[in-house]
């Protein structure tokens, strides 16, 4: 079952969130974080399938704060409108809201909550997991993670990244596994993307194996 709700931020600001929820008793709360793309199909998708795996999913629209109801596609137009709101938007802003989607997840469940988020929302999971009250984070190709390397998380996290990803390189890689050899980092023969199955660089055993391993280890730090 899914739905929309209204989140409140720490500074009075309201967005809205897209909200699945399990068919039982969800085992944790999960916050699904957009790429630059808005809460479009597919990430509506990303939080319908972890809601059929028994969390309950809150997905934020982070761009609410410079237009509201966001729903890109991959190409022309679209791309270029994505790439406009990606250089307009203020971390800590995107962290207010973030936290209130976790808030929100936490108190919907009183269990524990984590994180997970792709592209732009890799970067914000990364954030969340050293400057927010989450008990896991997962992050999928974030761009801005080695900028913040030196953050110390504060909860379990894993990432995954494409060797082929042209938008982020493997020396950004390495730095980050350096700073952090304790968090699992894995590579897949794939591009910028490769979980999406509505972009050019979709890769299904990629998209696969990364989302196996992240339902095993939401599950075990989540449950």
């Amino acid at each position: 079952m899914s739905e929309h709700e209204t989140l409140q931020a720490e500074d009075g600001h309201e967005l809205d969130a897209y909200v699945a929820r399990p068919a039982g008793e969800p085992i944790a709360g999960l916050v699904v974080i957009q790429e630059v793309f808005g809460v479009n199909a597919h990430v509506r998708s990303v939080a319908d399938s972890y809601a059929k795996d028994g969390f309950l999913a809150v997905a934020p629209a982070l761009f609410d704060r410079i237009e509201r109801g966001v729903d890109l596609k991959y190409e022309g137009e679209d791309m270029q409108k994505a790439m406009t709101l990606a250089r307009q938007v203020n971390m800590d802003n995107l962290l207010k809201d973030t936290a209130a989607a976790i808030n929100y997840a936490r108190s919907q469940t009183g269990k524990k909550t984590g994180i997970i988020g792709y592209c732009l929302g890799g970067s914000i999971a990364w954030l969340a997991a050293s400057r927010l009250n989450v008990d896991a984070a997962v992050g999928y190709y974030g761009g801005y993670i080695a900028q913040y390397a030196a953050e110390q998380p504060k909860c379990p996290v894993m990432l995954h990244f494409g060797k082929k990803d042209t938008h982020i390189s493997e020396e950004s890689v390495e730095k980050i596994q350096s700073a952090h050899p304790e968090v699992p980092i894995y590579l897949y023969d794939a591009g910028h993307g490769f979980n999406c199955d509505a972009r050019a660089s979709y890769d299904l055993p990629s998209a696969k194996l990364a989302r196996e391993r992240s339902l095993a280890f939401l599950k075990e730090n989540l449950d």
